[in-house]
């Protein structure tokens, strides 16, 4: 890779040029991520802007060439390689997934889903919009946690020059950081309520008690041994199902063997391979099992195996 640090005005961007295998707009409309939409009449091919790890951040793409905005070099080496999960080799994964799953779907899923990638994203903040993604559809998950934030987030500073970044097609300007443990806490079951989150008020109310007493370590538990035993430790918290806490190791926890399964999911599984996928994601798709799964879902969601 070719990183170079550039400015337009007052705000600072890495170019890094030479990346194989990363197409930002279908890594972040598949699903995995909540505080990202896709910028409106941007002079890039594509672009979307959004919020992680309490920043304020746009990613942009032409070609092979990745702008990534409100960044410099220490930024993309610290926080955003790891991000994109830029060290990881996806041509061997690959190679790896379609060597379990030959004269499968797969071939050609993967090649539809060509570039997307499993970001690294914070495992609180996965926790909780994965509790809120239960039975919710995207955009409707999108506005609950937006809510969340803009209630008991931290403004974000030092972005002077980044109108480019508000220009979400939501029309929202995601200015707030996602909330603390504390803060949700804080909340309660009725405050959670007011947000409309519904149900699942007292399930995220119940994942704050047992983070703030001790019962559910996040750390400890993304370094279990075994993704099982990760799965496992997350459906203690009530309200967590096999489903939601897949969803929390893969794109929370870097656990690329877990195998989330939502009713696309189930869908490919009859549809393509006469199975449940539940019952044989482990055996056919092996240590990147995850990373099948979303090409899978992608293809069926978007091209729906025409």
């Amino acid at each position: 890779m070719e990183i170079k640090r550039l400015r337009e005005g007052d705000l600072s961007l890495v170019r890094v040029k030479g990346i194989e295998l990363l197409d930002v707009g279908k890594t972040f409309d598949c699903g995995q991520c909540f505080r990202f939409d896709e910028v409106q009449n941007s002079k890039h091919r594509v672009e979307y802007a959004g919020v992680a790890f309490g920043r304020h951040v746009s990613f942009a793409q032409d070609g092979d060439e990745l702008y990534i905005y409100n960044c410099d070099e220490d930024d993309f080496f610290d926080v955003w390689s790891r991000f994109l999960a830029l060290d990881m080799d996806y041509a061997e994964i690959n190679r790896d997934i379609l060597s379990r799953s030959a004269g499968t779907v797969m071939d050609e899923a993967m090649e539809y889903g060509r570039g997307i990638r499993i970001l690294r994203q914070d495992p609180f903040e996965a926790t909780v919009s994965f509790i809120i993604s239960q039975n919710n559809n995207i955009p409707r998950i999108k506005k609950i946690i937006e809510s969340l934030c803009e209630c008991c987030g931290e403004p974000i500073e030092g972005i002077e020059g980044s109108e480019n970044l508000l220009l979400h097609s939501s029309g929202r300007s995601s200015m707030m950081s996602f909330p603390s443990r504390d803060a949700i806490a804080e909340l309660g079951e009725d405050g959670l309520y007011g947000l409309r989150v519904g149900f699942r008020a007292k399930y995220i109310n119940d994942a704050m008690l047992r983070l703030g007493e001790g019962s559910l370590a996040l750390d400890s538990v993304s370094e279990a041994e075994h993704t099982s035993e990760c799965i496992d430790a997350l459906c203690a918290v009530k309200g967590i199902g096999l489903k939601v806490a897949s969803c929390i190791a893969l794109f929370g926890m870097g656990r690329y063997d877990a195998f989330p399964v939502d009713v696309w999911m189930k869908r490919v599984g009859e549809k393509y391979f006469s199975a449940d996928p539940a019952e044989f994601s482990a055996e056919r798709f092996g240590k990147y099992a995850g990373i099948a799964q979303q090409y899978l879902f992608y293809y069926e969601r978007y091209h729906g195996g025409k």
